[in-house]
């Protein structure tokens, strides 16, 4: 049992591992779920190995949404600069947070920003935006975070009866059996991030 000033001191602590975006000129609020992902983070970084993988990163934000009826998954926002350092931990990591938080998926997603077109209220601006700025880029930068390590190894968009698209997004086979099951949560996330349906399968395999 730990006294409150400790848990005070705790949670202080913890909170350095989230930075949020400043919105005229402050950093936004960081809510009750965000800061128990980044108690869990700051756990994993005290009481286990992965000190030295854990002590210089952050993350920008966490949210949960519903898969379905029986299942949540959580979206965490990381520092586009830090994603690297991500990924080099990433399974290990999002492992020992699923068993954190009781089995929810979780993704991880570097924050991006999207720049508008050039238009007539803009178009003075003095640099041409980056490509990478733009909105096709961040969504398929997205789709690679969201499924990291695993491949994805072709992608085509088709359309529904009442004219609505949907991307089919087919991923490596050597991974099926470890992400088959996180399918749904891929598809749930990137609507929850986009706005746009998407599907993830894995090549049919042809009978022998």
């Amino acid at each position: 049992q730990i006294s409150a000033r400790e848990h005070r001191l705790k949670m202080f602590t913890a909170r350095k591992k989230i930075v949020k975006e400043l919105v005229g000129g402050k950093e936004a609020p960081v809510d009750a779920f965000e800061e128990s992902v980044a108690q869990a983070i700051f756990d994993l970084q005290v009481q286990t190995d992965m000190k030295a993988d854990l002590q210089d990163l952050f993350i920008t934000g966490a949210k949960e949404v519903e898969v379905s009826n029986s299942r949540k998954a959580i979206i965490i926002h990381v520092p586009f600069r830090l994603l690297k350092s991500f990924h080099r931990i990433q399974q290990r990591l999002i492992r020992e947070l699923e068993k954190k938080f009781s089995g929810k998926h979780v993704c991880i997603v570097a924050q991006r920003r999207i720049l508008p077109r050039e238009g007539r209220s803009n178009r003075l601006q003095k640099q041409k935006r980056p490509f990478s700025r733009t909105l096709a880029s961040v969504h398929d930068s997205t789709l690679d975070d969201l499924v990291y390590p695993t491949e994805i190894v072709g992608k085509r968009t088709r359309m529904r009866v009442d004219g609505s698209k949907v991307l089919k997004v087919v991923l490596d086979p050597k991974d099926q059996q470890n992400v088959e099951h996180k399918t749904d949560t891929f598809t749930t996330v990137y609507k929850k991030l986009t706005g746009r349906d998407a599907v993830f399968e894995f090549p049919v395999q042809a009978a022998e």
